[in-house]
């Protein structure tokens, strides 16, 4: 089970980042574009993935996964996250941050996964 301190640790370790918090959410950017949210009260993170997988985290285990919306070729998907242990939502921060970093700075970082 993760925390919301978990969430903020993981993606604290990737490069870019920028929190700016709006009230009842915060918003994490790498070069000025959204990849993920956070709803501290409720526990939750959106985040950013491609369409495929968000359709297939949310049949494979709905009460953990929502639909949040959809953008082109992404699909944002709410994560719940008392539901994923920790090595599952580095997986999740980092590919939402990778589709939405810059060619340059996602090759630099390679496919290491926050820890």
């Amino acid at each position: 089970m993760c925390t919301v301190a978990d969430f903020l640790e993981l993606v604290g370790q990737l490069p870019g980042v920028a929190r700016s918090d709006h009230g009842r959410y915060a918003r994490f950017q790498v070069d000025a574009h959204t990849f993920g949210y956070l709803w501290e009260p409720t526990r939750t993170v959106g985040l950013k993935q491609p369409l495929a997988e968000q359709l297939a985290l949310v049949a494979e285990r709905p009460e953990v996964f929502e639909v949040q919306f959809t953008a082109g070729a992404f699909g944002w998907v709410v994560v719940h996250l008392e539901g994923v242990e920790r090595d599952e939502l580095a997986e999740l921060a980092f590919e939402a941050w990778r589709l939405t970093a810059p060619a340059g700075l996602a090759a630099e970082r390679g496919d290491e996964l926050p820890a």
